[in-house]
């Protein structure tokens, strides 16, 4: 069996989006889980029973840890020998594709989920792009998760177009159905569980689940929001999330709004968002920029509509009028125009609700994304070998 690194910058990324995949990749596969350590990672390992190794890496331009953290993925595989090396996240797969680039690892994937340099300008751009093209030029394949990702992928010139390719119809890890169904929750769910976030039955929740930054498009919402519940206290609104305040902080005037205000309800980073999702009735995510956002996906399996950004991964998981409304990014007047439409027009949020989980369980299901990711696996192995090219050395058996 050969092995395979996946390697993400922290590891909630693999216990969170990865989890399944990496278990199921595993029957195949031996899989090894790298990542910044901690108790994620440790139980991780604990859950599916693979092999897990920790190697620190920020989220920031860090040059001198940075440089510790590829010296200590090259050990890595050097010590492991792995035939696959398959990256997500900027950092992970900048330091990722370099190591696996240096230690002679024949087959390179990263997987690009989303291009903060969307939203950066001048010098910081500049950068951005050179590291971008670093890292698809060390990889042997890229896999953007979405349609408009590759095509900005292209349109920038980052990477060729022989070496860029789209998993299924798109998405990272697809969507666990039967997991994210909302059969689970009985109707009598919201009555009594309303009442522990001080929501009344006859609220009209919106709900957020992300990070708390200002990418996300958290001041748009919350502007808007503060302007519907001034003509409406039913409305009310439900943040999940961790704030970034380091990263991406948002002003302070809106962190005090999210933190005190008396119709917003805010908590913290879970790991099930199901029960947040279930007391809800609209789902709203204004970001900046996203790959294929999981959380729009799993709110349309739990038969939430969905408000987004017109932005790649967004519009193509929400259809206008079908399943949910598009806006444009960063318009706190369309987002607010989209959220009064639901909240008053009872019979076009009902009509959307029933369209909602068909069409995620039709497309994105997770098995489908698995099996296709599967699949490509075996190609760039079958690839690799075809090339006529001797793998099986004293270096990786």
């Amino acid at each position: 069996m050969f092995k395979l690194l996946r390697i993400t910058t922290v590891p909630v990324t693999l216990t969170v989006l990865l989890k399944s995949q990496l278990k199921f990749i595993n029957n195949h596969f031996e899989v090894v889980a790298v990542s910044s350590g901690g108790e994620a990672l440790d139980e991780l390992k604990k859950d599916i029973g693979i092999k897990v190794k920790a190697v620190q890496m920020t989220r920031r331009i860090t040059p001198v840890q940075d440089l510790l953290a590829l010296i200590g993925l090259i050990k890595t595989m050097r010590v492991e020998k792995p035939l696959i090396v398959h990256t997500h996240t900027p950092k992970a797969g900048l330091l990722g594709m370099l190591a696996a680039k240096i230690a002679g690892v024949p087959v390179r994937l990263h997987t690009v989920a989303g291009l903060p340099l969307l939203e950066r300008a001048g010098v910081q751009r500049r950068i951005l792009n050179f590291v971008e093209s670093l890292t698809y030029r060390c990889a042997t394949m890229v896999y953007p998760n979405s349609k408009q990702m590759m095509e900005i992928i292209l349109e920038n010139n980052f990477c060729s177009p022989e070496k860029i390719k789209l998993i299924g119809k798109g998405s990272s890890n697809g969507i666990d159905t039967k997991h994210f169904d909302p059969a689970i929750f009985d109707k009598e769910y919201r009555k009594r569980h309303r009442p522990s976030m001080e929501l009344k039955d006859n609220d009209f929740v919106f709900c957020f689940i992300g990070r708390v930054v200002a990418d996300k498009g958290i001041h748009e919402l919350v502007s808007a929001y503060l302007d519907i519940f001034k003509k409406n206290e039913n409305a009310k609104l439900i943040i999940v999330g961790p704030f970034e305040q380091e990263l991406d902080p948002i002003d302070p005037l809106i962190y005090k709004e999210i933190t005190s205000h008396p119709g917003i309800r805010w908590v913290d980073f879970k790991k099930d968002i199901r029960p947040y999702l279930a007391i809800s009735d609209v789902f709203t995510f204004p970001s900046y920029r996203e790959g294929f956002p999981n959380v729009v996906m799993q709110a349309g399996a739990m038969g939430l509509p969905a408000i987004v950004s017109d932005i790649n991964g967004c519009n193509e998981i929400v259809r206008n009028g079908i399943n949910g409304l598009i806006v444009p990014a960063k318009s706190t007047e369309k987002l607010q125009s989209a959220m009064e439409a639901l909240l008053y027009d009872q019979e076009m949020l009902e009509l959307m609700k029933v369209s909602c989980r068909e069409e995620i369980t039709s497309a994105y299901e997770s098995s489908f994304v698995m099996n296709e990711l599967l699949k490509e696996y075996n190609i760039q192995v079958q690839n690799y070998f075809s090339r006529g090219e001797v793998y099986l050395n004293k270096r990786y058996v």
